[in-house]
C-alpha cells in the first residue's frame, strides 16, 4: 500500500511538471525586418504583393514560386535585387498559422493584386541610405533581399 502511495505522489508530481512545461511553451517568432511594418510583432508571415512573394519572419526566408515550385531562400530572386522593401506594401496575414502561406496564393493573388495599397504603414526601422545612418553616405542596401535592415532604425519616422 505503501508503494502505492508512492507511486501516485510521483505520477502527481510528473503530470503538475509536465502541465507546466505545457504552459511555458512559447512560439518563438523572430525578429521582424527593419523594412517591416510597425504594430504586427506576432505576425509570422507577410504577403508582398507587387512581388507575388511571401516573407517568413520566424525563419527570416522568402518563399516564392521558382520553376513552378514555392522554394524558400536568404535572399531574393535577382531580378528583385534592386526591389525597395522598405516601400512595397506588406499584407501581414494574421490569421494564418501554418507552414504553407502559398496555399492561399489563389485568394492572396487576387485579393491583394500588383499595385496593392492598404492602411498606411510605416517600417521598423529607417531606410538605410543618404540621412538615414550615421556615415551619411549609400550604403547601397535597398532591399536587397536580404530581410534585415542596418537595424539603426528607431521605428520613428
Amino acid at each position: 500500500m505503501k508503494s502505492l502511495k508512492y507511486l501516485f505522489i510521483g505520477l502527481s508530481l510528473l503530470a503538475i511538471n509536465f502541465s507546466n512545461a505545457q504552459v511555458d511553451i512559447n512560439v518563438n517568432i523572430g525578429t521582424p525586418p527593419a523594412w517591416g511594418p510597425v504594430g504586427y510583432n506576432d505576425a509570422r508571415y507577410y504577403y508582398l504583393p507587387d512581388l507575388q512573394t511571401y516573407y517568413d519572419v520566424s525563419t527570416s526566408n522568402y518563399i516564392y514560386i521558382n520553376n513552378g515550385k514555392w522554394i524558400r531562400a536568404r535572399t531574393l530572386p535577382s531580378v528583385y535585387r534592386n526591389y525597395d522593401l522598405y516601400n512595397e506594401y506588406k499584407v501581414v496575414l494574421t490569421d494564418y498559422r501554418g507552414n504553407a502561406p502559398y496555399d492561399n496564393f489563389k485568394t492572396h493573388k487576387v485579393k491583394y493584386g500588383k499595385g496593392y495599397k492598404g492602411k498606411p504603414q510605416k517600417t521598423i526601422g529607417q531606410k538605410p541610405g543618404k540621412g538615414n545612418n550615421k556615415q551619411g553616405k549609400d550604403n547601397g542596401n535597398h532591399g536587397n533581399g536580404n530581410g534585415h535592415g542596418n537595424g539603426k532604425g528607431n521605428g520613428k519616422h
